[in-house]
């Protein structure tokens, strides 16, 4: 694609991209809320998406310096992590509007929905939660194994949900976006309650000063699975995994860091172990 973009910084995102293809998805304020606006673009036979901070004076929660640093974390997490559930990632490129994160765009439907739609069997999140139990197994043992590669390198999660999870039904094919809050090494929580939704957040992302380690990520991945074979909490009487599995996400969302897995590798070790 670097051919198309000669000179780009003198122009926006959506003209640079009309000009060297045909946009066939915007995704802006109307979808998202974060200042960033995000493009499907069509050239010759491929399809890209492509990523900004959108327009310099668009008010979000951050001002569009502090988009554009994200824009260039996520290339860092991009660059240093090959690994299969993260969409390929081609090149950064400037614009008059800050760096243009271009992507090869994956089929699927975003779990995420409106929490007014999660009991909706239409809805990609209801219809992901009652496939066979082994489907969304090997969906949680994907989300899995990427973090233990993430962590491998340094890497925290911050703001992991199921709005970072596209899945396509037809293929059972999962990829994980949005990593742009990823966070290199552990750090302390200098905001007081952090970026996330509340349903997969651990407790020292709402206090200011605490610790954000790599037992955070663990908390996380432990709601991941109450979230998706449970219903939010630890109840047996809901889960549809095995008592070990159950135990599994208990300890790696114990309230107090030290009980739980220490390491993502071993909350890795922990879930393989328990599937038997």
């Amino acid at each position: 694609m670097d051919a198309n973009f000669q000179n780009s910084r003198r122009f926006s995102p959506a003209d640079i991209l009309a000009e060297s293809g045909e946009i066939f998805a915007v995704f802006d304020e109307h979808s998202q809320d974060s200042g960033n606006v995000s493009y499907g673009v069509q050239i010759e036979e491929r399809r890209y998406f492509v990523k900004t901070a959108g327009a310099p004076d668009a008010t979000a929660f951050l001002d569009h310096p502090a988009r554009c640093e994200l824009l260039h974390n996520a290339v860092r997490v991009a660059e240093s992590c090959d690994h299969p559930a993260l969409p390929h990632f081609h090149q950064m490129i400037e614009s008059a509007h800050g760096p243009m994160l271009v992507y090869d765009w994956v089929d699927g439907e975003l779990l995420r929905v409106p929490s007014t739609r999660r009991d909706d069997p239409a809805s990609s999140y209801r219809r992901f939660r009652v496939l066979p139990l082994p489907q969304i197994v090997a969906v949680l043992d994907t989300i899995f194994d990427l973090h233990v590669a993430l962590a491998r390198l340094g890497w925290i999660a911050c703001d992991f949900y199921d709005g970072s999870l596209i899945y396509d039904f037809a293929t059972r094919r999962l990829h994980v976006i949005d990593l742009d809050l990823y966070h290199r090494g552990p750090f302390v929580n200098e905001m007081g309650r952090m970026f996330g939704s509340s349903r997969f957040m651990a407790p020292e992302e709402f206090v200011l000063g605490a610790a954000i380690d790599q037992r955070t990520t663990v908390y996380t991945l432990g709601r991941t699975i109450l979230n998706f074979l449970g219903n939010g909490t630890a109840d047996e009487s809901v889960f549809r995994g095995n008592a070990g599995l159950l135990a599994v996400a208990r300890r790696a969302c114990a309230e107090n860091p030290d009980e739980r897995f220490q390491t993502v590798v071993a909350f890795w070790d922990g879930w393989q172990e328990a599937q038997g």
